[in-house]
């Protein structure tokens, strides 16, 4: 399997370049979808493009019945300027795979190659679910919705996917860890309401802002005092306004803050704590506040039998060296949550730092100076088929 992928990489890494030259924001990805479909067109699979996004969804049926597992590669690009200096560079202003997307869908791409390579060996289907929209635009949720579960006629039995990094691990490392791999990320506006009058007399008016500010020094006490340290929390307020004039005390104070929780019990209680808080510190003062608790993606946690596998098929994949155990699950969100709230199955971090970078150092995910060594598709491409293999040989 390693040995394909390799064989397979300059096609799978020329994939990845076409991508990454036309990136795509959002749900509505056409570009993208049409490279996807003339990828797949030689396969011999059953490809369906979605209706409310340009997602493509294909199945490979195997050469005897069996059940069907699913893999999935996200599609969309961030509002980033790209300063890689790469020469298949975005030719999109403002506009770049920064997060590695580009390799999550030629990989995938890969994967249904070295699959359907062995599709009289396979008792079962595999569902190849190429998703729009992972960069807070609920894509999974949305593919749900639309059946990708069920695409195979079955119901999938176990779901992998996997997420590349351009630092902190090296290329062709693997990471993850069973139970929570990834936190769940929600937003949270608070408004202060006050009165506002001459910045000389504040004593005639109602100040907003030192409640505000209040508010936000309380709201990081609340995560030490409130919530268990083994449990943790993190709330960030990265965003605060008031007024525009110095001698003005204005009506109303903003804040915006975004939550990160790592269980399902913290991810319950929170949006009740934070407005409880909000309020009665406002109220203190004589002053209201209103809050508004966005959900975002939930939290990421990877079933135990099936973060075993990811190890022990990494391990015999790519070597014992190959695999890391995380030692903490990574407070960034994804929405491959939604496929694993419904069916068992692993994410993992696939190490794809440029072999002229030190991973210790190398610009991260999400920077316009992120770079991603194209010989991580192989080990992506051949990881993700060998979990489709090994759960359907279950039966």
């Amino acid at each position: 399997m390693r040995a394909d992928a390799l064989a397979d990489l300059p096609r799978t890494a020329a994939l990845r370049h076409a991508l990454h030259r036309v990136p795509e924001i959002g749900l509505d990805l056409p570009d993208t979808q049409r490279l996807v479909l003339d990828a797949l067109a030689d396969l011999g699979l059953e490809v369906h493009t979605g209706r409310g996004l340009s997602s493509v969804t294909a199945v490979l049926r195997g050469g005897r019945p069996g059940p069907a597992v699913l893999l999935r590669g996200d599609m969309d690009a961030l509002p980033v300027a790209e300063e890689t200096g790469e020469d298949f560079a975005s030719e999109r202003p403002g506009v770049m795979h920064a997060c590695g997307h580009d390799l999550h869908v030629a990989g995938l791409v890969g994967a249904a190659r070295l699959l359907a390579a062995r599709r009289d060996e396979i008792a079962g289907s595999v569902v190849l679910m190429f998703q729009p929209g992972e960069e807070g635009w609920h894509g999974a949720r949305l593919m749900i919705d639309e059946g990708v579960l069920e695409a195979a006629g079955t119901r999938a039995v176990a779901s992998y996917g996997l997420h590349v990094v351009s630092s902190l691990l090296p290329a062709g490392v693997v990471s993850g860890r069973p139970g929570t791999m990834m936190a769940a990320s929600d937003t949270v506006r608070i408004t202060v309401h006050g009165r506002g009058g001459h910045a000389s007399k504040p004593h005639l008016a109602q100040d907003p802002v030192p409640v505000a500010a209040e508010i936000v020094l309380a709201l990081h006490a609340m995560v030490t005092r409130q919530f268990d340290v083994f449990d943790p929390l993190v709330v960030t307020v990265g965003h605060v306004r008031a007024g525009n004039r110095d001698n003005v005390i204005p009506d109303d104070a903003h804040i915006e803050a975004t939550v990160r929780t790592f269980s399902t019990a913290t991810h319950a209680v929170v949006p009740d704590r934070i407005a409880r808080l909000a309020e009665h510190v406002a109220a203190a003062h004589g002053l209201s506040a209103t809050v508004d608790y966005e959900r975002g993606y939930p939290v990421t946690s990877n079933d135990a039998h099936e973060a075993d596998r990811a190890e022990r098929v990494s391990r015999a994949l790519l070597g014992d060296a190959a695999w890391v155990t995380a030692d903490a699950p990574v407070p960034g969100a994804e929405d491959f949550s939604y496929v694993l709230q419904e069916v068992p199955g692993a994410f993992v971090f696939v190490g794809a730092t440029p072999h002229d970078d030190d991973p210790a150092t190398a610009p991260y995910n999400h920077s316009p100076r992120a770079r991603f060594a194209d010989d991580a598709l192989a080990a992506g491409s051949a990881l993700l088929a060998a979990l489709a293999l090994d759960r359907l040989a279950e039966g």
